[in-house]
């Protein structure tokens, strides 16, 4: 999966695409990092098009709040498709992820 971020004056966006499973979630946690190594400090993932997320995109995306909040960043979450929201809250991470419904909203957020 490549990314392209969207940058505003509030943050960077980046919008997922298809599914992040084994397969491609180190080199995706690689390129985010990259932005955070960069100095981007408030990052929202918007998950609108992503249709799957496994259990190596669900530690990918910790380790990039973690990394984030070591560099007193802040990464919010926003657009979930059903099924992948419903991934997030068996595991117990909309406890502790920010997760908004709509892109405006989580820029608001920041």
């Amino acid at each position: 999966m490549t990314i392209t971020p969207e940058t505003t004056a509030q943050a960077t966006i980046v919008p997922l695409l298809g599914q992040i499973n084994s397969a491609n979630a180190g080199a995706l946690e690689a390129q985010l990092l990259t932005l955070v190594d960069g100095g981007v400090r408030q990052l929202v993932l918007d998950f609108a098009a992503l249709d799957y997320i496994s259990s190596a995109g669900l530690r990918l995306v910790l380790v990039l709040a973690k990394r984030l909040k070591q560099e007193r960043g802040r990464l919010v979450l926003c657009a979930m498709q059903p099924h992948v929201h419903e991934v997030f809250d068996i595991s117990g991470f909309l406890a502790i992820l920010d997760v908004q419904a709509t892109r405006q909203e989580a820029l608001a957020r920041l």
